[in-house]
């Protein structure tokens, strides 16, 4: 099986020093299994049992390293149970505290690295930063002075989800929106953000930051919002809830674009983005003018593409062509243009999005509450077109939205073609992270668990009887996993969530303060609903 666990060898044959917590699947068996799980299977075990970080194969790097640190929880002689999970072990369960300071070396059972899950890893985050990814051995001993390794047995290391399209002002309407036909931007989602001021904005904005951040999401994107407010409302709630957030601002009239790019140019979270609702809300030329004004400053330009049949008729009957193909006519389609939903695509429009560098963002769950077609995204695939996934303001839940991503293109697409694979769970936790990352022009900042980029990621107990036994932890993230398994969220190297809640801020008095006030705003909006009789 290669090297012994101290060695530092790869162990499993994969490179790097670690063995893929994938396996590789042979009739239906993996490599190996879940770690201690398998209590005593020597050599298979990883992290935190009787291999690296433990037991009598522990090797001299960590026993060094871990004596240097001196915490009682990291010891060499510190041997866990058969589950990460037996009381046995229950003094070793992570604690909020552990994710402090501006130096801190993670030792996770698993790192899902962008090739896929590897154990016996390591991560140095400095300042909000990963500085170091790589085998733990390697890692022990260049930092045996510090800082203190934390060790995560049956823990899951993972990229935070990244919300390609999200309507934060929305979240006091949300129900509202259920059984509607269609297109309900002017009889629901108009009025209900026309009825916001200041605060109630600013409450909406950190209620739906909360709500995404509890559910995985590191990162979303605001497509704009239509409430007479300042965006600093809404740039407002999510920096106090701690999520990274790209920052839409309409500017369907042509005007006020560079002041927004200037005025967020380089704060930490808050990343600024141009957006026209859809084509038909701007003449050709401030369409134009506003990607070209995105592209010089490498932020993304948002804009609803062929969500609707009604939006598609329109545009064909008020300016002759469909609105992706509009966009491509008038060359304001490029690598900087993020398309929400583009559900309904001609071959032509598809190729046309290849060939342009574009990216849409795919929002599955959307398509079923109030869609007319699903966007095909595993052609997209096939085709090199860039997309990340969104949730349009459904339900920030990221392992509910991959697991609605498979199931709609199996739905949709899979079943008529006899396609059982449907991209593999490996496709939609690419798309709903990194790929998300790259469509919103973030590639280079987050997405990844990678030497340079921001410290975004989730901490996810795997010690549960949906993971267990494991065989294919990417397919079984996708389909089995759910967000209370998420420990910790952490956004720019700074804990936000500890299984569930913020640590620093009060959100419970958050959602009481919504409850009181979302009924009124939509009470003053006069939304339009259809009662079906």
């Amino acid at each position: 099986m290669g090297g012994s666990p101290g060695s530092g060898e790869p162990v499993g044959g994969a490179p790097g020093g670690g063995a893929p917590a994938d396996a590789i699947r042979d009739g239906g068996r993996s490599r190996f299994g879940r770690r201690g799980f398998l209590a005593g299977v020597a050599g298979l075990t990883g992290v935190g049992a009787s291999g690296l970080l433990g037991g009598p194969s522990a090797g001299p790097a960590y026993a060094a390293g871990a004596t240097a640190a001196g915490p009682a929880s990291v010891r060499a002689t510190d041997r866990p149970g058969a589950h990460p999970g037996a009381a046995s072990a229950a003094h070793r369960a992570p604690r909020p505290d552990q994710f402090g300071g501006d130096r801190q070396l993670l030792l996770p059972e698993v790192v899902l690295l962008p090739d896929g899950p590897v154990r016996d890893h390591a991560v140095l985050i400095e300042r909000g930063t990963f500085r170091e990814v790589g085998p733990a051995a390697r890692l022990l001993a260049a930092h045996r002075n510090g800082p203190a390794p934390v060790r995560l047995d049956g823990h899951l290391l993972m990229p935070g989800f990244v919300d390609t399209h999200h309507h934060l002002t929305q979240s006091f309407g949300k129900a509202q929106s259920f059984g509607q036909p269609s297109e309900i931007f002017k009889t629901v989602w108009e009025p209900l953000e026309h009825a916001l001021d200041e605060e109630t904005a600013y409450l909406s904005a950190k209620l739906a930051a909360l709500e995404a951040l509890r559910g995985g999401f590191t990162t979303v994107a605001d497509a704009g919002t239509r409430a007479p407010v300042d965006v600093a409302a809404v740039a407002k709630g999510t920096e106090e809830a701690g999520i990274r957030c790209v920052l839409g601002k309409i500017v369907s009239d042509g005007t006020g674009g560079p002041a927004h790019l200037a005025r967020w140019h380089g704060h930490p979270l808050v990343h600024p983005s141009l957006a026209i609702a859809v084509p038909e809300d701007a003449t050709g030329p401030v369409l134009k003018r506003t990607a070209d004004l995105c592209a010089e400053a490498k932020v993304v330009f948002q804009i609803h593409v062929n969500e609707h049949l009604a939006s598609v008729e329109r545009s064909l009957k008020s300016v002759g062509r469909r609105p992706v193909d509009y966009l491509h006519h008038l060359g304001a389609l490029g690598p900087y243009t993020l398309g929400a939903h583009a559900t309904l695509l001609t071959p032509t429009e598809m190729r046309q999005l290849a060939d342009s560098g574009a990216a849409i963002s795919y929002n599955p769950v959307a398509s079923a509450w109030k869609g007319n077609a699903v966007a095909h995204a595993t052609m997209l695939a096939a085709l090199g077109v860039r997309f990340g996934t969104g949730t349009d303001g459904t339900r920030g839940d990221g392992f509910r939205l991959i697991d609605a991503a498979e199931t709609a293109q199996r739905l949709a697409y899979g079943l008529a073609s006899g396609d059982s694979v449907c991209g593999a769970g490996h496709l939609w936790l690419e798309h709903a992270t990194a790929g998300g990352a790259d469509a919103l022009g973030l590639g280079r900042v987050t997405g990844q668990i990678a030497a340079g980029k921001a410290a975004d990621y989730l901490l996810v107990d795997l010690a549960v009887p949906e993971l267990t036994p494991s065989y294919d932890l990417r397919w079984e993230l996708v389909r089995l996993a759910n967000r209370d398994q998420i420990r910790a969220v952490v956004v720019n190297g700074r804990l936000r969530l500890w299984e569930g809640w913020p640590t620093d801020w009060d959100a419970h008095a958050l959602v009481a303060r919504a409850a009181e006030v979302g009924p009124k705003v939509v009470e003053r909006a006069k939304i339009q609903r259809v009662v079906p009789r």
